[in-house]
């Protein structure tokens, strides 16, 4: 069976540079690695991804590859002869080429220099190597990648999880170590079964008071932020309330007139990483509306006149004269 092109085989056109040619194998390597990809074709699929990663990736071996195609690329390997002999007469499987041809070639695949394939040249093996060059260095098998879920107290404090996993068809579990403040999205190194590499992916789970940055940083940083619910009383006249941290609990002061989205901040009391490096809690005010259901006719009343005695707050610039409250009752 003929083999396919190895530019189609890591799908990237002829033009790609070595950058493009690296992203395309990392990610097909991933898609179709046998611990990870159980389709019947998987291993298959693996080996020929390396195969055209391992021409591909080396600047000679790929110009002999675009020059002469597989034959080209597979040149000096183990076993791998010149059927037809040096004239450059074609044997079975063979391809026709030039002693010129055959010269260059064989120096652009091994570095010489004026090397040719006529009788009393340099190359003397049957492997089609000179003495004394050094073998390839096998390539090695690329890393595992899982997913790693933590819950958001394990990722803000740090801790320990055991993951289990199948590795070359063999069940196996790790202890990971967390460090303390770590992200989603963030990978840890361990070693696996044999040796062999395995990236966990960190993913982390929701809290129900407490969140992990705000705004732009959301997800990230050393800061925490949660909801204050305020009522409309707390807010217009101030309090004290008693405020959750991740350690305990502290009192914050209301200021009068308090609007919804201020924010109080309470130093050091975030997320702490394992430099010793203190994040911020911030309580953003969110002010609850009784439910009208509830109010009596007299409670009506008073708001209805506090809100007559209260300048329009959807006065100024940009609004409409007529953009005033008008009563829905």
């Amino acid at each position: 069976m003929a083999e396919r092109d190895y530019y189609e085989v890591l799908e990237v056109s002829k033009s790609a540079t070595a950058a493009e040619i690296k992203s395309a194998h990392r990610k097909l390597a991933r898609k179709y690695h046998p611990d990870v990809n159980k389709s019947p074709d998987a291993q298959k699929r693996f080996a020929e991804i390396q195969a055209a990663y391992d021409v591909l990736s080396d600047p000679k071996k790929r110009k002999l590859y675009d020059q002469f195609g597989h034959a080209g690329a597979n040149a000096g390997g183990p076993g791998a002869g010149w059927p037809g002999g040096a004239g450059g007469g074609a044997g079975p499987g063979g391809f026709n080429v030039e002693v010129d041809d055959l010269g260059s070639m064989f120096d652009a695949f091994f570095g010489g220099k004026g090397g040719r394939a006529a009788a009393g040249g340099g190359f003397r093996n049957a492997g089609g190597t000179r003495p004394g060059a050094p073998r390839p260095t096998p390539r090695p098998t690329p890393p595992l990648e899982i997913e790693l879920p933590i819950s958001f107290m394990t990722a803000a404090r740090g801790g320990a999880e055991r993951v289990r996993l199948t590795v070359d068809g063999k069940d196996t579990s790790l202890e990971v170590k967390i460090p303390p403040a770590v992200e989603a999205g963030a990978r840890l190194r361990v070693r696996g079964v044999d040796g062999r590499t395995v990236l966990l992916r960190v993913e982390v789970g929701g809290h129900p008071l407490f969140r992990r940055g705000e705004g732009a940083k959301a997800g990230k940083g050393l800061d925490l932020a949660l909801d204050l619910p305020l009522t409309i009383a707390e807010a217009t006249l101030g309090t004290t309330v008693t405020v959750p941290t991740l350690d305990g609990s502290v009192d914050l002061v209301v200021p009068p007139g308090s609007p919804s989205g201020r924010k109080l901040r309470v130093r050091g009391k975030g997320l702490v990483d394992q430099t010793g490096r203190a994040g911020d809690l911030y309580a953003v005010m969110k002010i609850v509306t009784p439910d009208p259901a509830m109010l009596s006719e007299a409670e009506r009343t008073t708001l209805d006149e506090i809100a007559g005695r209260s300048p329009n707050p959807r006065s100024g610039d940009g609004w409409p004269a007529s953009a005033k409250a008008t009563d829905k009752r």
